[in-house]
């Protein structure tokens, strides 16, 4: 394979980080019913300045947010049709970066809780928040690209992304259940964008309340870069194309999570991008056997065929990405077709 055609394949990663299929957007009507859901949350600190955020109603008198929103908060406000509602206790879980606030005399509809641990990769989902200064709530549409399991559920990773002030916000799938809740995304134009799964949230509901000045603690996404999670180390030499340092954190990765469909893959593309496409293969076919909807491990499999001259099954694996990501499918199409240039 010629140096051109290696160019190729990696400049597509940046290119798959946010690849989706054809989006079927909800519906008008149920946009505007879960809109009420969401609301503003406004937060006085001590130093005199002030922070925004969102939140989602998920019981009487009860919405969620980001701890990192409310956190060393001298007052929370919580803005319902255009109404500021005094918060009067939280519900923190500091390390998840999830607090559930008391807004008594809260008259919005609650959202409906889904399930974040059975959510599908390439599944459609949408997110509903207040970035920046709008008035009203912004929708951005997506599908999910990562589930990472954590502490009884799963991180979901999702192509649909939000700005400063949507944190807290709601992620909802088709039928306008709440899955996640929109929290942070990762350095770089090339960001990931990362969610809090809704299980969390309804264990945190038993909580004892606490006032709001109660003293805040870091997440686990603020800790010191050798205290994060694996899904979290590996985007920077993925993104970087660093395959020495993405090699040494998957391998280490695929030893303590063994189970973890996406160890596997990140430690296959290390090996591809290294030329070792005999484990490279063996690995991506297990991802592919834990989770038969990862497209970019049936991306890096069409790219490995047609590295071995398969070309046959390369375009099996084409028929494959057209049911499930039409532009990874495109995209391993025309690296096929640049390879066969090069013989």
């Amino acid at each position: 394979m010629t140096r051109l055609c290696f160019t190729l394949f990696y400049s597509a990663l940046f290119y798959l980080c946010s690849a989706t299929s054809t989006l079927a957007a909800p519906t008008e009507e149920l946009l505007h019913q879960l809109s009420g859901q969401v609301l503003r949350v406004q937060v006085g600190l001590a130093n005199g300045s002030y922070g925004l955020g969102s939140a989602v109603v998920i019981a009487k008198d009860r919405v969620v947010t980001n701890c990192h929103v409310v956190a060393n908060a001298n007052s929370i406000v919580v803005v319902n049709n255009g109404m500021p509602l005094s918060v009067s206790a939280i519900k923190p879980d500091w390390h998840h970066d999830l607090c559930i606030l008391k807004v008594d005399d809260l008259n919005a509809p609650t959202a409906k809780i889904g399930s974040s641990k059975n959510l599908k990769y390439e599944q459609s989902v949408f997110t509903i928040g207040y970035p920046s200064f709008v008035a009203v709530p912004v929708n951005t549409f997506g599908v999910v690209k990562g589930l990472y399991p954590m502490d009884d559920s799963v991180i979901i990773r999702a192509t649909s992304t939000f700005g400063l002030g949507a944190s807290g916000g709601g992620v909802f799938d088709d039928d306008g259940n709440l899955v996640g809740i929109i929290t942070l995304k990762s350095p770089g134009s090339n960001a990931y964008y990362y969610n809090m799964p809704v299980e969390w949230v309804q264990a945190l509901l038993n909580a004892p309340e606490q006032a709001i000045s109660t003293k805040s603690e870091q997440p686990f996404w603020a800790l010191s870069y050798d205290k994060w999670p694996y899904f979290m180390q590996v985007v920077q030499p993925y993104i970087t194309e660093n395959w020495g340092a993405l090699l040494q954190i998957a391998s280490k990765w695929t030893e303590q999570e063994p189970n973890t469909a996406e160890s596997w893959f990140y430690l296959a593309t290390a090996e591809y991008a290294t030329k070792d496409f005999k484990k490279a293969e063996a690995h991506l076919q297990k991802v592919v056997a834990m989770n038969n909807q990862h497209s970019q491990a049936i991306y890096y499999l069409g790219l490995v065929a047609e590295e071995s001259g398969k070309h046959t099954l390369a375009l099996n694996n084409v028929a494959l990405l057209n049911d499930l990501d039409e532009t990874a499918a495109t995209q391993l199409k025309l690296a096929m077709e640049m390879a066969e240039a090069q013989h």
